[in-house]
């Protein structure tokens, strides 16, 4: 029941993004949306091995980009499955997801469809994949839940 609750939560909140990444409006300022999904990913025992501000990096150049940040994230615990099925999906991994402010100010977090990343590597049936959509999807919900 729990999971059906999620699903339906993520289905109201989420846009198709670019082919196989996974896009969910977020009702927080971006800053909030990625601290939050920091939060999310290290509470789980997860390992944040970057965040990337797109915006300041653009600012260094004289440039100017909306909010954009990215965190890289993951353990061996998840992605060692996932590779047994396909080592080349380790060019996909650790996971990241993005967070970003469209023209029109909506907030939004976007991560790779763990689907579309396994069909990418011929390793459509791999029982890890499940797992892994299953906790970005509860990272993401979490992230942008009110």
């Amino acid at each position: 029941m729990r999971i059906c609750t999620l699903a339906l939560v993520l289905l109201s909140y989420s846009a198709l993004g670019a082919d196989g990444m996974i896009a969910v409006k977020s009702a927080h300022t971006p800053r909030q949306t990625m601290d939050r999904l920091e939060a999310a990913v290290k509470q789980k025992g997860l390992i944040v091995f970057a965040r990337i501000d797109h915006a300041a990096g653009a600012a260094k150049i004289g440039r100017t980009l909306r909010a954009t940040e990215v965190l890289i994230f993951g353990n061996p615990q998840g992605g060692t499955p996932f590779m047994e099925c396909s080592q080349t999906v380790g060019i996909d991994l650790p996971l990241k997801a993005l967070v970003w402010e469209d023209a029109a100010g909506q907030v939004w977090l976007g991560y790779n469809d763990a689907s579309y990343l396994a069909s990418r590597h011929g390793a459509g049936q791999c029982p890890a994949t499940g797992n892994i959509a299953k906790a970005l999807a509860g990272f993401a919900h979490e992230a942008v839940a009110r």
